[in-house]
Parts: C-alpha cells; sequence; structure tokens
C-alpha cells in the first residue's frame, strides 16, 4: 500500500483534489484489478520510443489536473495503429486542452483493451452512511441510460453477484441473443477489489472521496479498468471502524424509564388556563398512569390538582421521563436546572436546527442536557406512546399491549400512525416522536426495538439519519430478525450535486436506501398506508424462511375488481396463475351458480356466496387448499353489493362467510398466507358495519385491508422480508 499512500501524498503536496488517470491505475493495480500497459509522456517527441514498448493499436489521453471528463473537451483518441497515428493524436489532444485553457501535465499512451462490454465500477463515501459501490452499464452514456445498482461496503462476492443480476441488462450480460457473456467472475473480482473488507474504497476511506472505473470493459475472459478517476477527500478524515453493540440487557436496562416511567414531570402546564400541557396530564390520568406526576412551574403551589414544583431538580423523588412543553428560548434553562434528577426528556417544542439562524439555540439545548445528564428525544416533536408504562401522547390511545414499535421524525405523523394503526388492528409496543434528533436518534431507537422482547415488529419514519453507518451495521447485523418497514421521506433527491464522479451524480437517497433495503431484509415503501397495511401483514402472518411468497390465489365477488388485481399482483412480484385442472375440476364438482368463475382468480357473484349461508366459502378455499400449493389466498368481498341483497343490518351472511373461511385458513397457516379484503363504498352506515367484520377476522389474527391494491403491497414487503430470509438460509445451509 506503500505507492497508493505516496500517489495520495503526491497530489495532496501539490494542490490535486484527484489522481491523474494513470496513478489512480497505479492504485487499482495495486489492489489486483488489470489495467492496460502504458506510460507517460510529456509530448510528442516521446511518443516513439513509449510505443516501441507497447503491443497492438494505441490509446492517447490528455493528462490534466483541469480536466475531469475528458472524453468532454475531446482530449481521448482510440484505437490508433502505430507511433505517427499517436504523434498525431497528441498534437490534436494539445490543441483541444489550451483552447479550453487548462493546463497540460502529459499524455498517456496504452495498449487499446480487447472488444468487450463496457461497464462503469464506482465508488463514493457518503456523508450518512459512508463508503458505497455501483456497477453498471458503463461508457459516455451512464448517467442518461441510468442502470446501476448500489451497495454500502463492505460488500461480498455475493452481494456483487445480485447486484450485477440487479441490471436491467443482466440478460444481455450473461449472453442474451447473441451476445458475448462477460466474465462475470472478473467483474465480482473487480467489484470486491473496490468496495469488499479488503478493497480500495473500504481500506482509504478516509482518504477517498469517489472513484469511477469507466469503462471497465468485461470480455469474456477478465474484465480491464480502461479509464479510472480518484477523486480525493477536501480533508483526511480519521477512520472510523466498526460502530460498538451494547449488550441487550444494558439496552434494555437503558431505555425502561423512558418505555415504562415510574414517574413523570411536565413542564409547561399552566395554573390560570388549560394549555398543551394541562392536557397532557389529563391524558396520562386518563390513561391510568398510576406513578406521580410532577407538575414544574416557577411560581404557582398547586397545578391540575397536583403538588407543583419550581424545577425539574427539586422534585421529591427522581424523573424518569419530563413532557417539557414550553417555548424554544426557555427549554434549556429549564433542563440545565434538572441537574441529574431526570433521565429523559421529550422537548417537544419548534424553533431549533430545523428553522435556519437557530442552529445556536439546538447546540444550548445539548450543552446543557449534558451537564444536568439528561437524555433528549426532540426537539420539535409530539412526545411519546408507550402501553406498556401507561404513556400516551393522544386521546383514544388504545391501552392493549402489542408487538409493533415504532418510531418517527415527524411528530404529527405519529398521532397519525397512533390513530390509523389502531382502526386497522395494529397493536404497539411503543412509539417514539424524534423531531430534529438533536441527542437520541433513529439508530438508538432500533437498537432498543430489536432487543426489546415486547417488539416483534419495527416501524419506523425517517427523513435523516446521523448516525448512518452505525444504522445500518444494526441492521445488517440483525439479519432480519424482525420484519422491519421503513417510510423514508425525501427518497427522490437528485443525488449528490456537487460530486464530480459519475458514481456521486448517481448516488441519489433514493438508491442508497434500496441498497440498504436489499442488504439488510428491511422493506421500503412510499405511503403512510402500506406502511401501516405492511405492519399490519407481519404483525399477524408469519413470514416463512424456506420458501418466500411467490404466487396467490384471489377469491371474492366482483369481475373487474379481480382482472385489475391480477395486474396489481403481478407488479408487486406476486403471481396469480392459472389453477391446475385437478382445482378446477374439484371447483366445477360443486355445482355452483353460473355467472360463476373457477380459474384464478374465483369470481363468485352473490348469489354463489350467499349459498349455504356463506357457508361455501369454506368449501371452495378448501378446495384450492387441497389441490394448490399457494403462497397466499385473499379472500375479498364487495360488502354493499353483498348487503344490497340482504335485509338491511344484517352481517350474518359475512359473519358466516368468514366463520367459515376461518376455520378452514387455520389447518393451513404454515404453508398460505391469508388475507382479507373487505371492500366499502364510503357510506357511514357501510363503514360502522365494515367496523364489525374487521373486529371479528383480527379477533381470529387474520389482516384486514380495504382494496385488493392494499393486500397486494402488503405480500410484496412480506416476500422482500421472506426472500432475503430465504437467501440467507441458504448460504448458512451450504
Amino acid at each position: 500500500m506503500h505507492d497508493i499512500n505516496s500517489l495520495i501524498a503526491a497530489a495532496r503536496s501539490d494542490g490535486r483534489s484527484l489522481l491523474d488517470e494513470s496513478a489512480g491505475k497505479r492504485a487499482l493495480a495495486e489492489f489486483g484489478i488489470a489495467v492496460p500497459r502504458g506510460s507517460v509522456v510529456s509530448g510528442r517527441n516521446q511518443a516513439a520510443s513509449a510505443c516501441a514498448e507497447l503491443r497492438g493499436s494505441f490509446a492517447v489521453k490528455g493528462v490534466s489536473r483541469d480536466v475531469v471528463h475528458k472524453s468532454d473537451l475531446g482530449a481521448v483518441r482510440l484505437g490508433l495503429p502505430d507511433a505517427t497515428g499517436v504523434e498525431i493524436a497528441i498534437d490534436e489532444i494539445e490543441t483541444a486542452l489550451k483552447d479550453n485553457g487548462a493546463r497540460i501535465d502529459g499524455y498517456l499512451i496504452e495498449e487499446m483493451a480487447l472488444p468487450g462490454q463496457e461497464l462503469v465500477i464506482g465508488g463514493i463515501v457518503d456523508a450518512q452512511f459512508g463508503p458505497m459501490v455501483m456497477v453498471g452499464l458503463g461508457g459516455v452514456f451512464v448517467e442518461i441510460f441510468k442502470d446501476t445498482a448500489f451497495r454500502l461496503c463492505p460488500i461480498t462476492r455475493s452481494d456483487a453477484s445480485a447486484m450485477l443480476d440487479e441490471l436491467v441488462a443482466a440478460p444481455m450480460l450473461a449472453g442474451a441473443r447473441g451476445q458475448q457473456p462477460i466474465d462475470r467472475e472478473a467483474v465480482i473480482d473487480a467489484l470486491c477489489a473496490v468496495g469488499g473488507s479488503d478493497g480500495l474504497l473500504w481500506q482509504y476511506r478516509d482518504e477517498i472521496a469517489e472513484i469511477d472505473i469507466n469503462p471497465l470493459i468485461a470480455a469474456p475472459q477478465g474484465a480491464v479498468a480502461a479509464d479510472a478517476r480518484i477523486v480525493l477527500s477536501q480533508t483526511p478524515a480519521a477512520q472510523t471502524g466498526a460502530p460498538v453493540l451494547k449488550k441487550e440487557a444494558a439496552i434494555r436496562t437503558f431505555f425502561m424509564p423512558l418505555f415504562a416511567p415510574k414517574s413523570i414531570a411536565v413542564v409547561g402546564a399552566s395554573a390560570s388556563t388549560t394549555n398543551r400541557a394541562n392536557t397532557y396530564i389529563g391524558q396520562l390520568r386518563d390513561y391510568g398512569f398510576e406513578g406521580p406526576i410532577y407538575p414544574i412551574h416557577h411560581s404557582a403551589d398547586r397545578i391540575e390538582g397536583l403538588p407543583a414544583y419550581p424545577s425539574l431538580g427539586e422534585t421529591p423523588g427522581p424523573v424518569d421521563y419530563a413532557y417539557i412543553a414550553i417555548p424554544a428560548a426557555r427549554v434549556p434553562d429549564a433542563i440545565s436546572e434538572a441537574n441529574g434528577n431526570v433521565r429523559f426528556a421529550h422537548v417537544l417544542a419548534a424553533g431549533f436546527a430545523e428553522t435556519p439562524g437557530k442552529e445556536d439555540l439546538q447546540d444550548e439545548l445539548m450543552t446543557a442536557a449534558r451537564r444536568a445528564e439528561v437524555r433528549l428525544l426532540g426537539p420539535n416533536c409530539n412526545g411519546g406512546y408507550s402501553p406498556r408504562g401507561n404513556l400516551t401522547l393522544t386521546h383514544g390511545a388504545s391501552p392493549e399491549r402489542g408487538s409493533v414499535g415504532i418510531f418517527t421524525q415527524s411528530g404529527g405523523l405519529g398521532i397519525d400512525i397512533i390513530r390509523r394503526g389502531q382502526e386497522r388492528g395494529l397493536r404497539f409496543s411503543g412509539l417514539m416522536t424524534l423531531g430534529n434528533c438533536a441527542d437520541l436518534g433513529p439508530a438508538d431507537l432500533l437498537e432498543f426495538y430489536l432487543a426489546d422482547p415486547e417488539t416483534k415488529v419495527i416501524g419506523m419514519y425517517l427523513e435523516g439519519v446521523a448516525e448512518g453507518r452505525r444504522f445500518f451495521e444494526l441492521l445488517r447485523r440483525s439479519q432480519a430478525k424482525k420484519p422491519i418497514v421503513i417510510l423514508k421521506g425525501g427518497r427522490t433527491e437528485l443525488g449528490h450535486q456537487a460530486a464530480v464522479s459519475h458514481t456521486g451524480a448517481l448516488a441519489g437517497d433514493r438508491r442508497l436506501w434500496n441498497a440498504v433495503s436489499r442488504q439488510t431484509g428491511a422493506v421500503l415503501v412510499d405511503d403512510l398506508e402500506t406502511f401501516i397495511d405492511t405492519l399490519l401483514a407481519f404483525q399477524l402472518l408469519q413470514p416463512r424462511p424456506t420458501y418466500p411468497t411467490r404466487n396467490a390465489a384471489l377469491f371474492g365477488n366482483g369481475g373487474g375488481t379481480s382482472v385489475l388485481a391480477v395486474d396489481v399482483f403481478s407488479e408487486c412480484g406476486i403471481e396469480i396463475a392459472p389453477f391446475a385442472k385437478t382445482t378446477r375440476d374439484a371447483l366445477a364438482s360443486m355445482n355452483m351458480p353460473p355467472g360463476t368463475s373457477i380459474a384464478n382468480p374465483i369470481d363468485a357473484p352473490v348469489g354463489t356466496l350467499r349459498q349455504g349461508d356463506g357457508a361455501v366459502c369454506g368449501e371452495v378455499m378448501q378446495n384450492v387448499y387441497e389441490n394448490e400449493t399457494v403462497d397466499a389466498l385473499v379472500l375479498h368481498i364487495n360488502l354493499p353489493v353483498m348487503w344490497s341483497h340482504i335485509d338491511s343490518g344484517d352481517n350474518s351472511i359475512v359473519e358466516n362467510m368468514l366463520d367459515a373461511a376461518n376455520r378452514v385458513r387455520k389447518h393451513y397457516t404454515k404453508r398460505t398466507h391469508f388475507l382479507l379484503v373487505l371492500r366499502s363504498d364510503g357510506r357511514a352506515d357501510i363503514d360502522e358495519r365494515k367496523r364489525q367484520c374487521r373486529l371479528i377476522a383480527l379477533d381470529s389474527s387474520i389482516p384486514v385491508f380495504d382494496e385488493l391494491s392494499n393486500a397486494a403491497a402488503a405480500l410484496r414487503g412480506l416476500k422482500h422480508h421472506e426472500t432475503f430470509l430465504y437467501n440467507n438460509y441458504s448460504k448458512l445451509s451450504q
């Protein structure tokens, strides 16, 4: 590695922010990546002697510290037959560089690489997550086609192989339509030489900001870096090692005062009027919190019938959790008065670092918190919800203890998740709003939920992760032992606008999070509805690590709805395949009324579903289960149509259908996921009756969705998680 260190040192001492192509290729070669033979000359008078040491046709490239993309300035000539052609090329490149005001540092003369497929391999050090590696179709159109795949470093050979499989051009690289297949192993070698644990980018992540190998020419045998660019970081950083992960018992002990506080202080309640903090005291009482509640007020004796105390440091007993609802400017002083008496404080006020010009106030807040030995959540958030601790942030939250743990960087969205989620059947182990994450952040809450035995499923809404590397390592090391669903805000950012390399320009936020998802099994979703639906599926369905969900059967009333659903499920990666003849024969033997389709989907009009007062539903499902190996079965009922044929207010037919379905599906839960869709038309009376039917299904641990598209999206998340588990299971069993 001495050569690389000297190359970097020479570039920095010369005031250059990148290694020239020749130096970049020397660095690649030291890590085992094949590069063309060549040499740098100062002018045309050295061309003949340089060519005499090389073979075949030649390439000539201008070397200039002022130029990043040489092709754009006409400073590249390829396929030159002899030294005379090289001399002419040098003259032309010299003119092109001078015309563009670029300094000339020399001319790189190389042997032309053998023909092959042009790929790009790159790397970038992300501000949040650290080094990332990329592969894709290369050449001058790399930023136009954008056929690329990313992973966070360090990668394994398995990661590298999966990246190649993700490319749209993967079939072409494998030899489709008469193409010569590339040497896949050579490309994997090159990817690992850049982004592996012993690779260039990972080993020099403190010195290197970006790497571009474009093109890497992949032939049937071998792969050669025909061009290389290495951009140095502006200031060398101290290399960070792997994050230190704590023992689970210590994590649980640390967070218990937050999720099950024995005492709560409330800062900001009024003695003369009712404000947010007063309302919060009422919420705690109504929700059943039985520990002491300490209102904090500098002058009042009593608030809401409770003794008040002048400061957080003057309560009669220690405070596990403090709810701080005062204006931003007053918060640092209130926290500083805690003086070691408070474990956790939730700061609700906005007006800190999220507001331009208020960054210093957040710094002041953190200084006060450190001196007072208080751990902060927020500022700019809404508090916390924890049924196990009788802690709530809103009226109407369910007291039922559940298994879904949530954290969110949006306080308002946190309330939406509680209210909408519990109506749909979610039951929570806890929900914490984090706001600006001045102190405790996503990595801290993720670490707790992973260690928490009450939490079986983890959901999060994120806008940014300050400790990205720690966050990623927690996800990766957990090996998806608990399903994790991420709703990420701001993923459509156009990328790293200041990037110099192709890789940097392509490495936007969406691609980064897609890489996180693929490497950790975490499920990415795009909207709140899908977030809740996917969490519900994980709460009630048991993921299968040995055979992921790939196909499904659909059964219900509504022919057009079923046809549209086939397309939606297909887009979600779930196949709705026609039934086998044995299945169709079994269904035909039931002699259901005309108009009943016994293919997949099964379209059953109301007249069919009413047979046996709804018991026919179980018989249809039984025939499907006995004759088909389906990974999921989705029963969908158009309730308004169903009830239009029944006396008003009578739910019995639908309830009988649900009962019959439940009796049958219970025998197949390990083999086939069962999901229920209850469709409505939005009328209040229909929605109320639908709510009653939903509760019946949820009591039997059946997830209920509003539309078939919602069920399809939930199955897509389940499939992603199961596929990750399956791939890991396969590796361990080999």
